[in-house]
């Protein structure tokens, strides 16, 4: 199985980061601009098969005509293991996890990933069932992050917070419920943030499982920010505390 990636952002950092993975690049005929060409030579130098196509043959491969005029083959992604992003958590103190709970739509699992990736955190873990895996439409919605920050995958998401707090990890989920203020938090110390579904947020269970919920405040009518820009909030409150606590010493 063949993994299909497009877009100037994507398949360059796709190059710089993993250029092992790429197979092959589809070009179009017409339309080449500079960073394309600059991609193209990049990619003869790892020895990357480079083959032309008229762009309707690019719009059929990606399965959509934002491709920007580049598509790029790829060996199949894979999930890294928790243990991966636990190992990196624990060489650069303090941890910084992203816990997805059931995010559904590529544009907000990617747009999340980019985000945590700015942000520093180690990695993002998402379930196993009913939620989004790392497809085309992730890739190119994260404008290559995806190359650069670690998914992991797991089965059991109670589980998984249960070991993070055992490693000493504050896991603290994200929830127009709550009785705290997210801005209340000390984000210095090790943390977990997770970020529930679109639909229905984070589950009952996963939720019982958090150390402490905590609201994002708003004002207007809208029961609450959708999970992307929750998360983006969250996670970039996390980093304008540990820059701010950086800057003090």
């Amino acid at each position: 199985m063949t993994d299909i990636i497009y877009g100037i952002h994507p398949v360059r950092e796709a190059l710089t980061a993993r250029g092992h993975r790429v197979r092959e690049i589809w070009v179009s005929r017409s339309g080449q601009n500079l960073t394309v060409a600059q991609i193209l030579a990049q990619a003869r130098e790892f020895g990357i098969k480079i083959r032309s196509h008229e762009r309707q043959r690019l719009d059929a491969r990606a399965g959509t005509t934002a491709h920007q005029g580049i598509v790029a083959l790829l060996s199949p992604s894979s999930f890294v293991d928790l243990g991966d992003i636990l190992e990196a958590a624990q060489r650069d103190d303090p941890a910084l996890i992203l816990v997805l709970d059931g995010i559904q739509d590529p544009q907000n699992l990617g747009g999340l990933i980019r985000t945590a990736y700015v942000c520093g955190a180690h990695g993002v873990v998402v379930p196993r069932d009913r939620a989004a895996s790392l497809t085309a439409a992730v890739a190119k919605a994260s404008a290559g992050a995806l190359e650069h920050m670690d998914v992991a995958r797991v089965t059991n998401l109670k589980q998984t917070l249960e070991l993070f707090k055992k490693q000493g990890i504050w896991v603290v989920g994200l929830t127009m419920e709550a009785d705290r203020v997210l801005y209340e938090l000390d984000l210095c110390q090790p943390t977990a943030l997770v970020i529930g579904g679109e639909a229905k947020g984070i589950r009952p269970l996963v939720r019982r499982t958090c150390d402490l919920l905590a609201a994002i405040p708003q004002k207007g009518r809208l029961d609450s920010f959708n999970a992307a820009a929750a998360g983006a909030m969250a996670l970039y409150e996390t980093m304008r505390q540990r820059l701010t606590v950086a800057l003090q010493k």
